[in-house]
């Protein structure tokens, strides 16, 4: 489902009542939401210039990373750091309205980081992000997790958007699926392309069975990715910025959980968010 946010609602930065009812029941039904109209374009661009020439860093160093690690695709983030930390990606209200009504008051964030579709890229296997909670289940437990992914750019099949197969987030089996599985998924529910255009953001369960699939553009398509949590579900990490962005996550429901560092020597640790990123 798409949902188009009113200039009413970015008026008042809220959702009506019926589109955040519309949203949690979109994922907890088929697995995903997109919230269009959501981010300001200026920032995407300012994210996008600097994330094209991060990208270059990334596939000259041969650095690989995503479900495989697979020629093409990249373990790639936005800097931690300012001018490129932006409140309506890291606190959007829209999406802590519709992640706080489905997981709950006291909803943290526990990743910040993101993946890159780079030209002339393969097919990722297909597979979750995480697995559930339980093993042995009959029926699948409520959301407990869900990921942001926010592009700096329209999404399409002419980019490489992401492979998505909705409802299989309630598909009760392990974090790996095999072939047999999905060609029995497949006769039930194809999957779709989770295109969505510039400003959009796309949340979507852990447990949504998902793939890269091959750019066959000419640049990189990057998908920037934060994980809203439960709160019971504890994590050990907390996610590293540098000070001076801090303004950016205050006033909002959720609990960024961060820490606000100096770098020590910037002209090295600019670069440790690419190749030994905090999340």
């Amino acid at each position: 489902m798409q949902i188009t946010v009113q200039p009413e609602e970015l008026a008042s930065e809220k959702l009506t009542d019926a589109h955040v009812e519309q949203a949690v029941k979109a994922i907890r039904v088929d697995g995903y939401v997109i919230l269009e109209n959501v981010i300001d374009h200026e920032h995407l661009d300012i994210l996008r210039e600097r994330m094209d020439a991060d990208s270059q860093i990334l596939i000259n160093a041969e650095k690989w990373g995503g479900a495989g690690r697979l020629i093409g695709h990249l373990q790639q983030g936005p800097p931690p750091y300012a001018p490129y930390i932006f409140r309506d990606i890291v606190a959007n209200p829209y999406v802590v309205q519709v992640t706080q009504e489905l997981l709950g008051p006291g909803l943290y964030n526990n990743f910040y980081n993101g993946n890159t579709n780079c030209p002339g890229s393969t097919t990722q296997p297909l597979h979750r992000d995480g697995a559930h909670l339980w093993p042995d289940q009959e029926v699948a437990h409520p959301t407990a997790e869900v990921v942001v992914n926010i592009s700096p750019q329209d999404t399409t099949e002419e980019n490489g958007s992401v492979e998505l197969w909705p409802g299989s987030h309630l598909a009760v089996s392990g974090k790996r699926i095999d072939e047999e599985e999905e060609e029995a998924r497949r006769k039930i529910v194809p999957p779709i392309r989770g295109s969505a255009k510039k400003g959009s953001a796309l949340i979507r369960d852990m447990r949504l069975w998902h793939r890269g699939v091959p750019n066959p553009s000419d640049k990189p398509r990057h998908m920037i990715a934060l994980i809203h949590r439960v709160s019971w579900l504890k994590s050990d990490r907390r996610l590293k910025y540098k000070t001076g962005c801090e303004v950016a996550f205050e006033n909002s429901d959720l609990d960024h959980n961060a820490e606000f560092l100096d770098f020590v020597n910037p002209k090295v640790d600019e670069y440790d968010y690419l190749f030994n990123p905090r999340f």
